[in-house]
């Protein structure tokens, strides 16, 4: 009882199920992709910071209601 071998078909088909091929980088292409990396991370933390800071200010907003009450 031998188990049922796999034809080259199906391996091929296996070890292409969503990977992308590795490519060589080059060390400039490398520091490029983390350059973007980081102006994208920036640029989410200063979305994120606008956002925050509006908060702040309805809480301000509704701090001074309150105390003049």
């Amino acid at each position: 009882m031998n188990p049922p071998k796999a034809t080259p078909t199906q391996a091929v088909g296996a070890s292409t199920s969503g990977r992308k091929p590795w490519v060589k980088k080059s060390p400039v292409d490398i520091v490029i992709e983390q350059v973007t990396k980081q102006e994208e991370k920036v640029s989410a933390m200063r979305t994120e910071l606008q956002r925050e800071e509006r908060e702040l200010a309805k809480l301000q907003q509704a701090r001074k209601v309150l105390e003049t009450s």
